[in-house]
């Protein structure tokens, strides 16, 4: 996910916060206050339509929700709902602060009609999750929203890990956190084959199987993981 698409994903929230909470929007106040042109907004409340949300267009007046139309707790999946806070973690990168705390905001707001548990393991996931943005990096992985379920799930995971000496081995492991570095996504985990904590880099994942056996959560936050074991 690039710049462009980070910042389009906080405005379409944004904008159906928006639509939540006002009975009627026109496209010239929404291009002001997200500093796009009108054609953008345009865009935007057909992607939101195409996502099946009930936008009633007043022609002349603007757009507003259909009557009773509320973000249901089922709309989000686990999956979708760790796909927002990743791209939370992005947004908090950018520099504006204002595009911050309105981006944090809706996420709160999506955050308020998950259901306990998702919300849970959203709020852990956030905690468990750090990212440093380099924008040329070409590595990358299919394995992350996996280990996000498993991660906040606490389920074991079986990996086949290539180290740097090109040996492969079979190991199960307790997700802990996940990590992208400049260059990386890293896995931290609680790893059975050693008896440690250890980092894996996703590239080096040559085979990964999440299982359903439950392990017992590690009681600590990453920050508490970094003073401890660094």
């Amino acid at each position: 996910m690039n710049d462009n698409d980070t910042k389009r994903l906080s405005r379409l929230t944004a904008i159906l916060t928006q639509l939540q909470t006002k009975r009627l929007l026109t496209a010239t106040n929404l291009a002001e206050k997200f500093n796009v042109s009108i054609r953008t907004i345009y865009r935007d409340i057909r992607a939101l339509e195409q996502a099946g949300v009930p936008i009633i267009t007043e022609d002349g007046k603007g757009y507003s929700l259909m009557e009773g139309y509320k973000i249901p707790p089922v709309m989000f999946s686990e999956s979708q709902a760790n796909a927002l806070i990743l791209a939370e973690q992005l947004v908090l990168k950018n520099k504006d602060t204002s595009f911050i705390k309105d981006y944090i905001e809706a996420i709160d707001k999506i955050k308020a009609v998950l259901r306990p548990s998702e919300k849970d393991k959203a709020n852990l996931l956030a905690d468990r999750t750090r990212f440093e943005q380099n924008l040329n990096r070409e590595r990358n992985s299919s394995n992350i929203s996996q280990l996000q379920q498993a991660l906040t799930n606490f389920y074991l995971v079986k990996i086949d890990y290539t180290n740097e000496q090109g040996k492969t081995t079979s190991r199960i492991v307790e997700p802990f956190a996940l990590i992208s570095t400049t260059e990386n996504w890293l896995l931290i985990a609680w790893c059975r084959l050693r008896k440690e904590f250890r980092y894996f880099r996703l590239d080096r994942i040559t085979r990964m199987q999440v299982i359903t056996e439950k392990f017992e959560q590690h009681k600590m936050t990453l920050q508490e993981y970094f003073d401890k074991f660094h």
